[in-house]
């Protein structure tokens, strides 16, 4: 699945540290604004328990687990709708990726300047949403034009879209992103076109130095009321201690470093997970002696498009899935023991896969 989570924020704030340590790429990490000017692109292994288990139980020659992939973009500062500082290249750049990842900072240090002299996330979320914002506004009044010639002229379907458009424009003008509005079923379809920047699903990132990485600070605090309306979920995480944690060699000196934390796994593991959940994504597993592997696919497709993402072949032939609940294959040991038990379901091509199934698809072309 090509798809993309792009991690934003004002400069300086973390964000190429964060993904330096997401995807142990190289990108650039320094302490001036625009220190990332071209966007570095990662394929980020997604961390998954199952995969684990699966493979005691299987045996398998290797095991493939499922990927996403993490964009660093250039920070962002006041004006980039007009162009300014990389504004132009920011926001192209931000439209190419399904969700957002806002890293915001929350923490105190003299030696890490910030862009507007002090530190207020709300303040620097607010700079970000508003760039947004005004760029969105600028595509709505681009496309409305055409569509109210449309709808003067007594074209029905141009009326709804304009209908639309005008109460997505007052939303946009009130300060508010394309998220938080409601809208009807068919409603979604016509702003779905307009490819908005703040559209799009947002993880809001808070990062914090080592004292608050457990339970965050006043600044996350004062955060997460700030974006209790608007559905969005917020992780705390420390970028340095993240940094400090890929530098170390062995599984057991990670495990050490966080327990004298009071941490449970790395930061950027629960980040993963996260990032994967918000682009709407979900895993469905094949087991066998050769691989064991794990398969992205979008939360709502069916069987016969599951099996798609293997080769399409499987799709255009689709016959019928084999399926084991994953629970099931634990709790049974094999799929052997699952069949004598019962419990393999044969399943058709209206089947929704669930998170966790492992699969084995029937097909003939």
């Amino acid at each position: 699945m090509a798809l993309k989570c792009g991690i934003v924020g004002l400069p300086n704030v973390g964000k190429s540290t964060l993904f330096n340590c997401l995807s142990n790429a190289k990108a650039q990490s320094a302490n001036f604004p625009f220190c990332t000017i071209e966007p570095n692109v990662g394929t980020i292994t997604v961390p998954d328990q199952r995969l684990n288990k699966l493979e005691n139980l299987v045996k398998p020659e290797k095991v493939i687990p499922t990927t996403i992939e993490i964009v660093d973009i250039a920070g962002l500062v006041k004006g980039a709708h007009k162009g300014e500082g990389l504004g132009n290249q920011f926001l192209a750049n931000i439209r190419e990726v399904d969700a957002i990842i806002h890293v915001l900072r929350c923490f105190e240090d003299g030696n890490v300047i910030h862009v507007d002299g002090s530190v207020d996330p709300i303040r620097d979320k607010e700079v970000i949403d508003m760039e947004l914002q005004l760029k969105d506004l600028e595509t709505i009044e681009k496309r409305m034009g055409a569509i109210e010639r449309k709808a003067k002229s007594g074209d029905k379907d141009a009326a709804k879209i304009y209908a639309v458009y005008e109460l997505l424009k007052k939303h946009l003008e009130a300060g508010n992103s394309a998220r938080s509005l409601s809208l009807e079923k068919d409603q979604v379809n016509y702003v779905a076109e307009l490819n908005l920047l703040t559209i799009k699903p947002v993880l809001y990132l808070c990062n914090v130095d080592e004292n608050s990485v457990v339970t965050g600070n006043e600044y996350v605090q004062k955060l997460k009321s700030s974006v209790a309306g608007e559905n969005a979920e917020v992780l705390i995480l420390g970028a340095g201690i993240e940094a400090d944690i890929s530098e170390l060699e062995s599984f057991e000196e990670r495990q050490l470093f966080l327990e004298d934390l009071g941490l449970e796994e790395p930061g950027v593991s629960k980040l993963i997970r996260y990032a994967y959940k918000l682009l709407n994504l979900q895993t469905y597993f094949t087991a066998g002696v050769k691989e064991v592997k794990a398969w992205t696919i979008k939360k709502g497709m069916t069987a016969p498009q599951a099996a798609g993402v293997i080769h399409t072949d499987f799709e255009k032939g689709f016959i019928r899935a084999e399926v084991i609940a994953y629970k099931d294959y634990i709790e049974y040991g094999s799929e052997n023991a699952v069949k004598e038990a019962g419990k393999l379901q044969v399943q058709g091509k209206d089947y929704l896969p669930a998170d966790g199934d492992v699969m084995h698809f029937r097909f003939n072309v």
